[in-house]
């Protein structure tokens, strides 16, 4: 099922994606697409592919300028829009990801999770879960795993359904993008 919606999807939005790709292979001076390792199903590694919203612009000392220095113009329309996100679908066709399931983390989270936050792994990580229709980035570190557990204790077709329509309906809205005071999402670091 999945992976007929992805191809559909793929299709019908073919014309923004490929548009996309050449406004951000210009912003980003030849690269539209952001990879990175994350962990997914049982904390096997894959690499997530986005559109790439940030520049790697580096302070004096070498190190890179904070998420909301290196946001670009443009990269806050694709992310605002949810448009960032539409390259996942070929992680979905290619088995790392789900449409529906928890949203795949950093790597460097997995040492600081619980055992029941762990539990995440129990499922394949997806575009969208519970957790990003309750409240995306605006929400605590704490109420995004409790969804993230409540949504492996009750994975179902009909679940899945719920959170695909009511993302429809976020993603219009442009909710939850943000953290608290940050440009992206504020950083976990076990306690928070």
């Amino acid at each position: 099922m999945d992976f007929m919606v992805a191809i559909i999807i793929l299709l019908i939005l073919s014309p923004i994606l490929l548009l996309l790709i050449a406004v951000l292979s210009i912003v980003n001076r030849g690269n539209p697409f952001f990879k990175q390792g994350r962990p997914g199903f049982d904390e096997k590694l894959f690499h997530v592919i986005k559109f790439r919203t940030m520049n790697n612009q580096r302070n004096v000392q070498g190190e890179l300028l904070s998420d909301e220095e290196r946001l670009t113009s443009v990269g806050k329309f694709v992310r605002k829009t949810s448009l960032d996100e539409l390259p996942q679908l070929l992680n979905v066709l290619r088995g790392d990801m789900s449409l529906v399931g928890p949203r795949p983390l950093l790597v460097e989270y997995l040492s600081l999770y619980s055992p029941i936050q762990r539990r995440r792994h129990n499922v394949k990580p997806g575009i969208t879960g519970w957790a990003q229709v309750n409240g995306r980035n605006s929400i605590s570190w704490k109420a995004k795993f409790d969804y993230d557990i409540w949504y492996v204790n009750n994975v179902s077709f009909w679940v899945d359904l719920k959170i695909l329509l009511i993302t429809i309906g976020k993603v219009l809205k442009s909710e939850g993008i943000s953290g608290r005071g940050v440009a992206t999402a504020e950083k976990f670091n076990g306690s928070n």
